[in-house]
């Protein structure tokens, strides 16, 4: 609880600076971001974390470069985790991490072995949220609620998404290998999207570097690493590259479209050949 109240006062301080150096008073701030007066002095003094769409407003009033917001949503990040996971557990996590979608614009996102929670299917992120942990059923199936309906945003044609994923990803099955055929159906779909780029770097491919970990790159501004024990948000400029680089290098020798569509079939061929032989 200190740290938290903690954070929001860092929040209320960095806020604060932020809207001197822009040369502006309290008021003007309100006036030009059209948020109220007093949610203004809440936020600069501790006492509100503010929602994503009064952030968006505050970020645009203040004219922020990467750096400035880069600094404003390491703080918010961490706040809202903390918050989610008192008010709902895991389901709490899902509908902070459905906030952060919303009020972003750009998402590349790269995986080794998991599929991307926009891309899954309810079942697949059923299992997700499950295996190897100890939570409880109800909350499982809340946050797989949530994470499915976030998956909303994937139409929304003022989002733009790039999904890279090794073969490993899309041939790691939770549960059991049946219901990856559903999974790759789902991938197949989304492919089709317009502004959606989704690549798979086939097992024949030499890789350009060792995939230790997924990321998922906000805006260019914050990078996500989802590991066993909770999110590791990095915002550094040199972290921040450095996962710039892996993700375009391993974008560069993905398949597809045509031939991404084409290496689904195959593996879709050999999970029906695994069911089979699992049945015997």
């Amino acid at each position: 609880m200190d740290e938290r109240r903690g954070r929001l006062k860092a929040l209320g301080e960095l806020l604060r600076r932020l809207r001197r150096e822009a040369g502006l008073t309290g008021k003007d701030l309100a006036v030009r971001a059209q948020v109220a007066q007093p949610t203004i002095s809440r936020i600069e003094t501790g006492q509100l974390l503010p929602t994503p769409e009064t952030v968006e407003r505050l970020v645009g009033a203040l004219g922020l470069d990467g750096a400035g917001r880069a600094e404003l949503d390491a703080l918010l990040l961490r706040l809202r985790e903390e918050v989610s996971q008192l008010k709902g557990g895991l389901a709490g996590q899902e509908a902070a991490n459905a906030a952060r979608l919303r009020t972003g614009r750009q998402l590349a996102c790269f995986q080794a072995a998991v599929i991307p929670a926009l891309l899954q299917t309810a079942e697949y992120a059923r299992l997700a949220l499950a295996v190897g942990r100890d939570v409880e059923e109800r909350d499982v199936a809340k946050a797989a609620a949530v994470r499915v309906e976030a998956q909303a945003v994937l139409f929304d044609g003022g989002h733009e998404f790039s999904f890279v994923l090794t073969e490993g990803a899309v041939r790691t099955w939770p549960g059991s290998p049946s219901l990856m055929l559903a999974q790759l159906d789902r991938l197949a779909q989304v492919s089709t999207l317009s502004h959606v780029r989704l690549g798979v770097v086939p097992w024949s491919v030499q890789v350009p570097a060792f995939p230790l970990h997924g990321f998922t790159i906000y805006d260019g501004a914050v990078s996500v690493v989802e590991s066993l024990t909770g999110d590791l948000t990095l915002t550094g400029h040199s972290e921040l590259a450095v996962h710039v680089r892996a993700f375009e290098a391993f974008a560069g020798v993905a398949v597809y479209e045509d031939e991404l569509r084409e290496l689904l079939r195959t593996i879709a061929n050999d999970y029906r050949e695994l069911v089979k032989r699992l049945e015997k």
